[in-house]
């Protein structure tokens, strides 16, 4: 196999390789051996038809487009390999020879990782967000756990009031005719939530259960069904059950009952306590990103079109991954959004773009400061993850391969330059 690597303009490279003819033999000899078994010739028992006879009968370049499939990933991969280049995306093929009897020719043009020229990295100065916590913020903590613990209750003896829970049956009319999506039973709906169309919940205030009651609305102009965007409608409803939210009291009793505290004010004080914490946290964060968005700000990288492509469709597949954990395919969720897969690449790469740019001005700050990640760092980590999936640290660590390894102690690095650059800012 021949490999020339030319080098071309803003960190890309086009690799162009030549496949041996006796390696696209051995390919063709491999894919016909796969697929022999379902292919019966006259005169020749199913799946033992010779090769050659195949290919007199069907044409000499039969097998030839599965072999390349099969040759190129191989040979793509040995010549990465070969040209020395760090590559750093995802190759754009394109074959420029595939006839049978004669070496396979392709070009594999790749992104290769950006050159980058520190700035200004210490003695940075951002704004820092406010870690004081408010009486007011630790009342809306303890508001939430009253809401978890809210019970409901039917009522009966009266009329809807701002603030219910009802049950509702609904048809829905446009110039006379229903219209599709516009009918329901025992919709459950929450009076104020503003989930239907503006003016349908405030005009259900005051109905009676069982009491028939059209609602007059118009469609907003931006409805995402553009049969009805801007058109008026009529609703004819009927109430069928009201229940209303009562929720505890904010007393000594509630703070035992939802906390390990006897009384109020310990639970709130807890509450102060671990609000100053995640606020310290979220501020700590929130620095980070403003220094090293700085960072980024100061230095010079030329990021390839390629890579951010690459990072953007990695993104993509992270959230498929995520959707499945959740018992939704990619399939489904596009379908429910109207999105396909390039649209949500497009979408995703201004965060890929930053994304690579913090990522390349962090392992530039690692090498400028001769950060490594010691055993004890390593150890560390696999201790943490080991805690969090409840398992032992050796078995943690015998699942880690040698990639999954260079990764690790990358990370930890790259977070050890995130510290050099927050320990140092002003």
């Amino acid at each position: 196999m021949s490999v020339n690597v030319e080098k071309l303009e803003k960190n890309l490279a086009k690799l162009t390789v030549e496949i041996p003819v006796e390696d696209v033999e051995k390919a063709i000899d491999k894919v016909y051996a796969q697929t022999k078994n379902q292919i019966q010739l006259p005169g020749f028992r199913k799946g033992k038809a010779p090769r050659k006879m195949v290919e007199k009968m069907y044409g000499k370049d039969i097998f030839l487009e599965d072999a390349v499939n099969e040759a190129v990933p191989d040979a793509y991969e040995d010549a990465c390999k070969e040209s020395g280049l760090e590559i750093v995306s995802q190759p754009q093929i394109e074959y420029t020879q595939v006839e049978a009897g004669k070496p396979v020719v392709f070009t594999a043009t790749v992104a290769v990782r950006p050159e980058v020229t520190l700035g200004e990295y210490k003695g940075l100065e951002v704004e820092t967000e406010s870690v004081e916590v408010t009486d007011e913020d630790v009342l809306a903590e303890i508001k939430k756990e009253q809401e978890k613990n809210a019970v409901t209750r039917t009522v009966e003896d009266r009329a809807v009031e701002d603030g219910d829970q009802i049950e509702l049956d609904f048809d829905g009319y446009v110039d006379g005719e229903a219209f599709e999506g516009g009918h329901g039973e025992d919709f459950p709906l929450t009076i104020g939530s503003h989930s239907f169309i503006d003016g349908f919940e405030e005009q259900l205030i005051g109905a009676a259960i069982g009491e028939e009651k059209e609602i007059q609305v118009t469609f907003p102009e931006e409805y995402h069904a553009e049969e009805l965007a801007g058109k008026p409608a009529t609703f004819k409803t009927t109430v069928k059950k009201i229940q209303v939210k009562e929720l505890p009291e904010l007393d000594d009793e509630f703070a035992s009952e939802v906390s390990e505290f006897e009384t109020l004010d310990e639970y709130k004080a807890d509450v102060r306590t671990k609000l100053e914490e995640r606020k310290a946290a979220e501020a700590k964060t929130a620095k980070e990103d403003a220094l090293i968005a700085k960072v980024v700000e100061n230095a010079e990288m030329e990021i390839p079109d390629l890579m951010v492509e690459s990072q953007a469709r990695t993104m993509v597949q992270e959230f498929a991954q995520r959707l499945q954990y959740q018992g939704l395919t990619m399939e489904q969720y596009m379908q429910y959004t109207g999105q396909t897969t390039e649209s949500m690449i497009e979408q995703e790469k201004e965060t890929a773009l930053k994304r690579i740019q913090s990522r390349l001005v962090l392992e530039a700050v690692a090498a400028a400061e001769s950060l490594e990640a010691s055993e004890e760092d390593v150890q560390a980590e696999i201790d943490k993850m080991a805690s969090q999936y409840g398992m032992e640290a050796e078995q943690v660590r015998s699942m880690i391969d040698d990639e999954q390894m260079e990764e690790l102690k990358g990370n930890i690095v790259v977070q050890k330059a995130v510290d050099v650059i927050y320990d140092a800012a002003k």
